[in-house]
């Protein structure tokens, strides 16, 4: 036989005061540990989001990112033939990017931060229809010109638009802001690779990557068959969407180790604040316990009557925490991508998933505050309890 739900809800109700202390501490606990999950998650999107099933990405052979990678025109110019590669009037679908990090201020400190200047061939927004410009024009191949991704016009002093900078010994131009979808090309600069070169007095017929619109996603196996076997080339080719979930996993598995870490040590806490709220409950009830098992109310009645009733409390915890983390969703922040070196704007991304996760984080704490004082009262001596009636 079970004990009424509405029991516990009322014993709850009565301890009020410790009740809520354990709950404010399982609220806290859980809010940092869903937080940190936001933060993981939002970089991990933000770098996936930059690539795109039909597109591959190829590099030097065993060059882990584009800033260990080294392309040559001739391999370009074999590479943007390759069968599996989309052409239309204009040509081949394929952009040969130079890469390199320079330092801006950023508008909210004005301490400098490194920021992502990609060199593209003028294909570059072909090969990636999800970025569009939306303000000003794209860079006019073979001037110092710029565009700007969204991201990084907000988060620097002087990327406006119209603005002149100075970088790599050369003077810019801003002439265009561009929307890359909330990818981690909205934190980088784009201009023509053949002036980035000359400005940082690079050879011309050298690039870090080649990006490549296939015919479909299903051609990227021949692609890479013909790609990898030509023996005039020394490259590795990878589905760019896989490419930069790869770039991603350093960071968001150091985030979520490290968030993972605070909300144990806090939930630590939290579970002391539970077990503290469910002893005081048993000493103040063991006249109420040995009534119910005097009534018939087996042990384990009992023990399943008192972890609802710390289970109400976690949830109840777990639920507030949720509520105050909503908040961060969608937040933008920024960090050090560590593959580039580059500052990444990215936002905090709160999903059903992780606060489902946070709920039963919550729940576990609940169990394990709980049960030590639930089998307590199991165990209280009912004899002794109803002589003092």
């Amino acid at each position: 036989m079970a004990i009424p739900l509405i029991y516990n809800v009322r014993s709850v109700r009565q301890r009020w005061v410790s009740a809520i202390v354990a709950v404010v501490g399982i609220a806290g606990t859980v809010a940092v540990f869903v937080a940190m999950l936001a933060l993981a998650s939002g970089f991990r999107a933000t770098l996936v989001a930059s690539g795109a099933a039909e597109n591959a990405i190829v590099r030097r052979a065993g060059a882990s990112s584009e800033m260990e990678s080294l392309i040559t025109l001739d391999q370009v110019r074999v590479i943007e033939n390759a069968p599996g590669v989309r052409r239309d009037e204009r040509g081949p679908l394929a952009s040969a990017e130079a890469v390199v990090v320079a330092a801006f201020p950023l508008a909210a400190t004005g301490t400098d931060a490194n920021v992502q200047v990609r060199g593209t061939s003028p294909r570059a927004f072909a090969v990636r229809p999800a970025v569009r410009i939306v303000a000003g024009r794209a860079f006019e191949p073979g001037l110092a010109e710029l565009v700007v991704g969204r991201n990084a016009s907000r988060a620097y002093a002087g990327l406006g638009l119209g603005s002149r900078v100075r970088f790599g010994g050369g003077d810019w131009t801003v002439v265009g802001v561009f929307d890359a979808s909330g990818s981690a090309f909205d934190s980088e600069l784009w201009c023509d690779a053949n002036v980035l070169n000359q400005v940082f007095q690079r050879p011309q017929n050298i690039f870090q990557s080649m990006t490549v619109r296939l015919t479909s996603a299903d051609a990227l196996s021949q692609f890479k068959d013909a790609v990898t076997a030509d023996p005039r080339l020394t490259v590795q080719v990878d589905r760019e969407v896989e490419y930069y979930e790869k770039q991603s996993r350093q960071l968001t598995r150091l985030i979520t180790v490290l968030g993972t870490f605070i909300a144990l040590v806090m939930g630590i806490g939290a579970v002391f604040a539970a077990l503290n709220t469910m002893y005081s409950a048993v000493a103040q009830r063991g006249r109420e316990i040995a009534t119910m098992r005097a009534l018939g109310f087996a042990g384990a009645a009992v023990v399943v009557s008192f972890l609802v009733e710390s289970l109400l409390i976690a949830l109840a915890g777990g639920l507030l925490g949720c509520v105050l983390v909503l908040p961060l969703n969608g937040l933008t922040t920024g960090t050090i991508n560590w593959q580039t070196f580059s500052h990444l704007s990215f936002a905090f991304r709160v999903t059903p998933s992780l606060l489902l996760t946070g709920v039963g984080f919550s729940l576990l704490m609940g169990v394990i505050g709980g049960l030590p004082p639930a089998l307590r009262a199991a165990r209280l001596p009912v004899a002794a309890a109803l002589r003092e009636l």
